[in-house]
């Protein structure tokens, strides 16, 4: 069995996945490649919500979560999103099974101390389920809720934290997260913006406290640090073109890659 790779897919790009995506993961299942996939589903939540006359309200990037919220974001992430995800997996060639995370208490959370509501902060992951899935010959499906550790029933937690804590935990070789752009995009002094091709922590605090890293963007590279310093090797923003899914599982340079400092430092060095 290969090293594990945990994909996270936003919600702003699942409708945008093509064909090519699924076919994709069915073949680097067939290859071997130990594959996990956590999900999001903000627009299609906000759709929901809408439909229902609950406003949404966002603090850094993450969802303000009301009890009323919270049932939403269980029937769509679970219900529909990830069920759907399976179907689309299953129908081009490969082998899934759809989860959230509060089933056998896999994440385990605790309430924000931010003003956001029923939104969590991961404090545990139970690696075993995920790995049991993987050891069956299934691609695990995860919806990012969780069981509460400190009595509550369940948390809504943010798609890209709950990647990276699995990714963690999984102690994955990569994790990548599927957005609907090419990575972290650096503006320039004739008013374009060029991909970052690689960075760390430094330059991610500077690129945040200077502007450039702003709203969603922000939890996803946070995730990605956490997931660093947890000792994954390495985690790159991209677009989730097949290209890119096959560059990230062979080690070549696709989108943005994010790693440790002292990688970067070990790589000069070579």
């Amino acid at each position: 069995m290969q090293g594990i790779v945990v994909i996270k897919c936003g919600g702003s790009t699942m409708e945008q996945l093509p064909d090519s995506f699924f076919q994709t993961i069915a073949r680097l299942q067939k290859m071997g490649k130990q594959l996990v996939i956590v999900h999001g589903g903000g627009p299609a939540i906000n759709s929901m919500l809408e439909r229902l006359a609950i406003s949404s309200v966002f603090v850094d990037g993450l969802r303000v979560t009301c009890e009323d919220t919270l049932e939403v974001v269980e029937m769509v992430l679970c219900g529909q999103i990830n069920k759907w995800l399976v179907r689309r997996l299953t129908e081009h060639g490969a082998r899934a099974w759809g989860v959230s995370g509060m089933d056998g208490s896999m994440l385990m959370a605790v309430r924000t101390e931010k003003p956001l509501g029923w939104v969590g902060e991961v404090k545990a992951v139970d690696a075993a389920i995920p790995r049991t899935i993987l050891g069956q010959g299934y691609v695990p499906v995860i919806a990012p809720l969780a069981a509460g550790i400190d009595g509550a029933e369940r948390y809504n937690v943010n798609a890209d934290v709950s990647a990276g804590a699995i990714a963690a935990a999984l102690r994955a070789e990569s994790l990548i997260m599927v957005t609907d752009v090419p990575g972290i995009l650096k503006p320039e002094a004739d008013g374009t913006k060029a991909l970052v091709s690689k960075t760390d922590e430094a330059e991610i605090g500077r690129m945040i406290s200077e502007g450039m890293i702003t709203g969603g963007m922000i939890p996803k590279v946070q995730a990605a640090l956490d997931a660093l310093s947890a000792g994954v090797a390495q985690v790159v923003i991209c677009r989730g073109t097949a290209e890119d899914l096959l560059k990230v599982c062979q080690g070549e340079p696709a989108g943005t890659a994010i790693v440790a400092a002292a990688a970067e430092k070990n790589q000069a060095a070579r």
